[in-house]
C-alpha cells in the first residue's frame, strides 16, 4: 500500500471514529453540543453583532415592550434587552471558562503526580482532597468576594480554588487505575522517563474524563458565578452578565414586566443544561470506552 493510500485510509477511519462518538451522544446529546456551540459563539461575538449600545439607557422607555428594533424591549433602566443578553453571554460564559482551565490544569497535575508517586504522597494527597471536599465552592466565593472586595476576578480565583480537588480526586481514581496497567510497566522497563509516560501516554488515555470532567464543571461554574453576580459580588452594573441582569429586572416581575427577568434566567438555564447533558453525555462515553 502506498504512503498516500495509508494516509487516506487513516483519515478515513478518524472521520469514521468522529462520526460514531458524535452518534453515540444521542438526540439530546448532540442537541445539547449544539446549543453549546451555539452559546460559545455568541459569546465570541455578541457584543459586535448587538444592534444597540448595550448600557446605553432611555429613561422613557423602562419597562417598554417590544418594538421595531427592540426585539426584545427594555430593561428596568431602558436599556436595549437584547443587545444586553447578548454582550452579557460573553461575561457569563467567560467566567466559567477561566474557572475549568485553572481548576483543571492545577486538579489534572496534582492527581498525576499523586497517583504516580502513590504511596505516603498519594496518602496525604487524598486526605487534603477530603478536607478540602468540606468547603462549599459558592459559599468560598462569597467570602473571598466579601473580604477581598466584589467583582469577577475574586470569584474566580474562589471557585478556581474550590473545584480543583473536585477535578484531583476524580482524575486521581482514572489515573491509579491506568497506572496499574501492564502497558505503563512496559513503558517503564524501556526507559521512558515518568514525564514521558504521563505526558504521551497516561493523560491521553484519561482524556475523555477529563474532557467530559471540564463540560460538567463548566455548567457548574455558571450557575455559582450567576448566583454570585446575582446577590451583587461577582460583575458589577453597568457591564452586562446574565446572572446581575436577573436581579435588575427582579423589579418588573410584581410591577407586571417579568420578560426581561425571565429572558435572562432563561439564558441561564438552556446553556446549564446544555453543558451538564453534553457533559454526563461524554462521560458515559468516556466509562465506556475505559
Amino acid at each position: 500500500m502506498s504512503v498516500a493510500a495509508a494516509s487516506f485510509s487513516m483519515s478515513k477511519s478518524r472521520v469514521s471514529a468522529r462520526r460514531m462518538r458524535w452518534r453515540s451522544l444521542g438526540p439530546l446529546g448532540r442537541t445539547s453540543a449544539i446549543v453549546a456551540v451555539v452559546a460559545a459563539f455568541v459569546a465570541a461575538v455578541g457584543p459586535l453583532i448587538a444592534p444597540h449600545d448595550p448600557d446605553s439607557p432611555n429613561i422613557s422607555k423602562i419597562w417598554t415592550s417590544r418594538e421595531r428594533g427592540h426585539l426584545l424591549g427594555y430593561d428596568a433602566n431602558g436599556r436595549d434587552l437584547l443587545s444586553r443578553l447578548l454582550a452579557g453571554a460573553r461575561t457569563a460564559m467567560f467566567g466559567p471558562l477561566l474557572v475549568v482551565a485553572i481548576s483543571i490544569s492545577c486538579g489534572v497535575l496534582i492527581a498525576i503526580v499523586a497517583a504516580w508517586r502513590g504511596g505516603r504522597l498519594d496518602g496525604v494527597v487524598g486526605a487534603g482532597l477530603d478536607i478540602a471536599f468540606a468547603f462549599p465552592g459558592i459559599l468560598v466565593a462569597i467570602l473571598v468576594a466579601a473580604i477581598f472586595g466584589a467583582g469577577i476576578s475574586a470569584a474566580v480565583i474562589a471557585l478556581s480554588f474550590a473545584y480543583t480537588p473536585y477535578i484531583a480526586r476524580v482524575v486521581r481514581g482514572a489515573a491509579l487505575q491506568e497506572r496499574s496497567k501492564p502497558y505503563i510497566a512496559a513503558l517503564e522497563v524501556q526507559g521512558l522517563s515518568a514525564v514521558a509516560i504521563c505526558r504521551r501516554h497516561l493523560v491521553p488515555n484519561i482524556g475523555g474524563l477529563i474532557v467530559a470532567q471540564a463540560t460538567i464543571l463548566f455548567g457548574y461554574a455558571m450557575v455559582d458565578l450567576a448566583a454570585i453576580s446575582f446577590i451583587g459580588l461577582g460583575v458589577q452594573p453597568p457591564q452586562a452578565d446574565w446572572g446581575a441582569m436577573v436581579n435588575e429586572n427582579l423589579g418588573g416581575i410584581v410591577q407586571g414586566h417579568p420578560w426581561p427577568a425571565a429572558w435572562c434566567g432563561a439564558c441561564l438555564i438552556v446553556v446549564v443544561v446544555a453543558f451538564s447533558v453534553l457533559g454526563e453525555r461524554l462521560m458515559r462515553d468516556a466509562d465506556a470506552t475505559r
